[in-house]
């Protein structure tokens, strides 16, 4: 899958019906994907970058990966060139770099509403909400199970939310809904209650299959045999073992053409070594050989060079979120992505914080201005998240989506045209004036600054009056505003229906199981 223009003949994405499907819906303004325009910040040296290459491929030879339960992988490995013995794989030096040459660069996501197509890679950055956790919190509520009715609530908050560009995935894990069959209602709700992009299910290859068969129901079956409507997420078992599980969902979507985050999940420590430099080796190693093996599957599958690295409290075994180990881990990465050609992925709302507060707050922001200046090209997790990726926070949700406007204006950079020079405004005003009713503050003042929709900047006095509220009550009146905002997007009746009896006619399928 190549960069691309949106597709000359739209019809092939649903015609004439979708179009007029589209102009219909109510729509709700949501900013473009990021631009960035601001230089990548990178650590390491070349002679840094070259030593932690040269050790990757070094694991790859000598140690190699594993591929349990999985024959089929290891014939692929093996017609390639890899050395096997039993479950593991040797790679020779640079085999898998080779491999991965034929992985684009970049790469187009298209949305039901062709205005919310993204792409991934280059400059760009893709906004897309926290993933997987298993429990919710609100102030209302409190701390519980995740339950379809919150899961379909973050679809709804996620497609109100001006600065997220994507649906995400597993916005929670809806605990009510048996576990072979969640995935269903999931992808339903992305498909039905947001027009944005959205993730496919990885829980299980049959699963991967059905979010392709739902997919091509949404976009028509040849849209999607020629162009990526899905990202999903695929998770190395650091340290260096692929499971048969994240492998056979993998091997569905790069077969389909649709797009995938080859991801090691490293807890510096337990997962990786303490040291930045070890880390960072394995991560290059664990990468290297999951987009190799993607491009085995289908040369050309989209896919992106995924590093979720955090370390780890040596007195609790409590991951940490924030660090400057994490940030210098997420830099590096991100110079070895771009020195492969590949999009990146990485950091979000990280924090270990249990509550929306002044710990959520600095770690969270120190994540996301990392994410920025880093290079990330698709950040998983960029609102949401709390309680180190065990809950999924109503308030956190809004206050984060909420900060992530401050990240498109930073990255927007420093304007230097005749406008942003200001010499007639400086000239109007003069030694010892002020700049608040002049020509040049008049015609500018409403988009010359960023601004909040959630943070207070009220006076003491009027703040005081309505309740003196902190920053979790804000975010409460928040989420309860989007909420009652909503308004679902229109989708053509026949495409809805076809969904609705696809989850049926799969639910129906087979009895509930919750293991």
């Amino acid at each position: 899958m190549a960069e691309a223009t949106a597709p000359s003949r739209r019809a092939r994405g649903g015609g004439g019906a979708a179009r007029r499907a589209a102009r219909s819906a109510v729509s709700f303004e949501t900013a473009r994907y990021i631009e960035r325009n601001i230089p990548n910040y990178e650590v390491l040296t070349t002679e840094a970058l070259e030593v932690i290459e040269h050790n990757a491929e070094t694991i790859l030879e000598e140690i190699g990966v594993n591929f349990p339960d999985n024959p089929a992988a290891l014939k692929r490995w093996a017609d390639a060139g890899a050395d096997i013995d039993g479950d593991r794989v040797r790679i020779p030096r640079s085999l898998a770099r080779q491999l991965c040459a034929t992985a684009p660069s970049s790469y187009t996501q298209y949305a039901r509403n062709p205005e919310r197509s993204v792409v991934v890679g280059g400059n760009n950055l893709v906004l897309a909400p926290v993933y997987g956790p298993p429990f919710v919190r609100d102030a209302a509520g409190g701390r519980r199970y995740a339950t379809m009715d919150d899961f379909r609530n973050f679809v709804k908050l996620g497609y109100m939310s001006k600065w997220l560009h994507h649906s995400g995935g597993t916005v929670c894990e809806p605990t009510d809904v048996a576990v072979n069959k969640r995935h269903l209602d999931m992808l339903h709700a992305h498909m039905t209650l947001s027009d944005k992009p959205y993730m496919g299910s990885v829980t299980e290859p049959s699963r991967a299959q059905d979010s392709v068969e739902m997919s091509e129901i949404l976009f028509g079956k040849e849209f999607v045999a020629e162009n990526a409507v899905m990202t999903s997420l695929i998770n190395i078992n650091s340290p260096m073992t692929f499971d048969d599980v994240m492998m056979g969902a993998l091997e569905v979507y790069a077969q389909a053409g649709q797009g995938c985050i080859i991801s090691p999940f490293i807890v510096g420590g337990a997962m990786a070594p303490v040291s930045v430099a070890g880390t960072l080796t394995q991560v290059l190693a664990e990468v290297l050989a999951g987009i190799a093996y993607s491009q085995l599957c289908k040369p050309g599958a989209p896919v992106i060079f995924g590093a979720f690295v955090t370390s780890i409290d040596m007195n609790s075994g409590a991951p940490t979120f924030g660090t400057p180990e994490a940030a210098h881990i997420t830099y590096g990465a991100g110079q070895l992505a771009r020195r492969l050609g590949l999009p990146f992925r990485s950091a979000g709302s990280f924090c270990g914080s249990k509550l929306p507060d002044a710990q959520a707050a600095y770690e969270t922001a120190n994540s996301l201005n990392m994410g920025l200046l880093a290079g990330v090209n698709f950040m998983l997790h960029s609102c949401g998240w709390l309680e180190g990726g065990l809950v999924s926070s109503y308030e956190k949700f809004v206050m984060d989506a909420d900060q992530l406007g401050t990240l498109h204006h930073l990255a927007a950079g420093v304007q230097m045209d005749e406008n942003a020079q200001a010499m007639d405004a400086i000239r109007e005003v003069g030694p010892g004036g002020h700049y608040l009713g002049c020509a040049h503050t008049q015609e500018n003042f409403k988009t010359a600054f960023w601004k909040s929709d959630v943070l207070d900047y009220k006076p003491f006095e009027t703040w005081a009056d309505e309740g003196a509220r902190d920053t979790q009550a804000l975010a409460t009146a928040r989420v309860a505003k989007l909420l009652s905002d909503y308004q679902q997007p229109a989708m053509e009746p026949a495409k809805r229906e076809a969904l609705d009896a696809f989850v049926a006619q799969k639910k129906e399928a087979e009895p509930d199981s919750f293991m």
